[in-house]
């Protein structure tokens, strides 16, 4: 059914629109001179929508970005079984490729969540089912999420992060975590190393949109004695392609 044109399920979904496809945060005001509403109705709409967790204010209180519920619902379609087997069978074949346990996973409040894994064929592996959650500073997807955020936000989702010990090798400070995050950013690609799980090493690259904007990260497990940290390296060009070929599907 057609909407009215100009009603305010037009305007609330132009908005949502208009943000998650802006490549920075923006201000109700830009919002305004883009979609051409009224001032007063801008300023109303992206008030409620924020109230409503669908969109986020940035620190300064004057710039929008995506808010928990707009991003989990993306993540809800993206999820859909439309994409589910060809997500799956991408995962498959990289798993079939490195000779290990590969997964997609999604923000999630303070950690990340398994949308979907592939186990490894060995008898000895790391099980961890899908929706299960891990940590954010000790885990390669976690860290490559903190790399994406812009700086207030990351110190400010650090400063409330529970840097607990995993392992003898958790980053467990705040100051070294940024400085390992700032360093991911750089290089597009985070490592844990054995810093969840004793003896588990992983690598992660990002999943990006369009407009090359972190939605979810892929990453590969792998115990140590069966693929060291240097030899793992070799794998990354594999990583990136399946990444590649995620976001392409994301787009379609």
């Amino acid at each position: 059914m057609k909407r009215e044109r100009g009603s305010s399920i037009n305007r609330v979904l132009d908005i949502l629109d208009t943000v998650a496809s802006s490549d920075k945060p923006i201000s109700a005001t830009e919002i305004n001179e883009t979609l051409n509403l009224p001032k007063a109705t801008a300023h109303r709409l992206c008030a409620a929508l924020e109230s409503q967790g669908y969109l986020l204010k940035k620190l300064n209180g004057k710039s929008y970005m995506p808010g928990n519920r707009l991003y989990d619902m993306a993540v809800g379609v993206l999820t859909h079984s439309r994409f589910r087997a060809l997500r799956h069978a991408i995962l498959k074949s990289l798993s079939e490729e490195i000779g290990e346990t590969c997964n997609i996973a999604y923000p999630d409040g303070m950690q990340m969540t398994y949308s979907d894994r592939v186990e490894t064929q060995w008898v000895l592996r790391l099980q961890i089912p899908i929706g299960s959650s891990v940590p954010l500073h000790c885990t390669g997807s976690g860290k490559l999420y903190l790399s994406t955020l812009p700086k207030g936000k990351l110190e400010s989702i650090v400063s409330k992060l529970d840097l607990t010990a995993m392992t003898k090798k958790t980053i467990t400070d705040k100051a070294g975590l940024i400085k390992e995050v700032t360093s991911i950013r750089e290089n597009q690609l985070s490592i844990d190393n054995e810093e969840l799980f004793d003896g588990i090493i992983a690598l992660a690259v990002p999943i990006t949109d369009s407009q090359g904007r972190f939605y979810s990260s892929l990453a590969f497990q792998a115990p140590v004695f069966r693929l060291t940290l240097e030899d793992a390296q070799q794998y990354i060009p594999h990583l990136r392609k399946a990444a590649k070929e995620l976001s392409t599907l994301a787009d379609e």
